[in-house]
């Protein structure tokens, strides 16, 4: 029977070469993992960025444009998604202006002021970034920077 093979002439990987296999990829991956952990603070902290001086400052605007002010602080960043009924009451409010409830990356509510403290002129809008608890500042993402 010829093109047939016989099982007692193939072999197989003998455990040497299994086991140099397992150790080249424990290699590997001990290389690359680290890497591809710190990553996934570097894609939070720019989404948070995005929000911040993008998506939000954007929705902010358009309210602005069809109000001629911004939400106040008590009115908050919920005003871009349902009508305010305190005052100062939005006459031509168009909304929504945002499609839900703005979060940042670490799953908390963006922070809001207006006037701002930093830009007197409109609002101040920033994240705790990934430790809100801690007095540290230097994680935080802001828009007056």
């Amino acid at each position: 029977m010829k093109g047939r093979l016989n099982p007692a002439d193939s072999r197989g990987f003998s455990l040497i070469e299994i086991i140099l296999v397992v150790v080249i990829i424990a290699t590997l991956s001990a290389m690359v993992v680290p890497r591809l952990l710190g990553r996934s603070d570097q894609a939070r902290i720019a989404a948070a960025k995005a929000d911040i001086e993008v998506n939000i400052p954007t929705a902010l605007k358009l309210y602005e444009l069809d109000n001629g002010f911004f939400p106040t602080t008590e009115q908050g960043l919920k005003a871009l998604l349902k009508k305010p009924t305190s005052n100062p009451t939005p006459q031509n409010w168009n909304g929504p202006y945002l499609e839900k409830t703005p979060l940042d990356p670490w799953g908390k509510p963006y922070q809001y002021q207006s006037p701002g403290t930093h830009r007197p002129h409109d609002y101040d809008v920033f994240s705790q970034g990934k430790n809100p608890k801690s007095d540290k500042v230097d994680d935080d993402i802001v828009n007056w920077e």
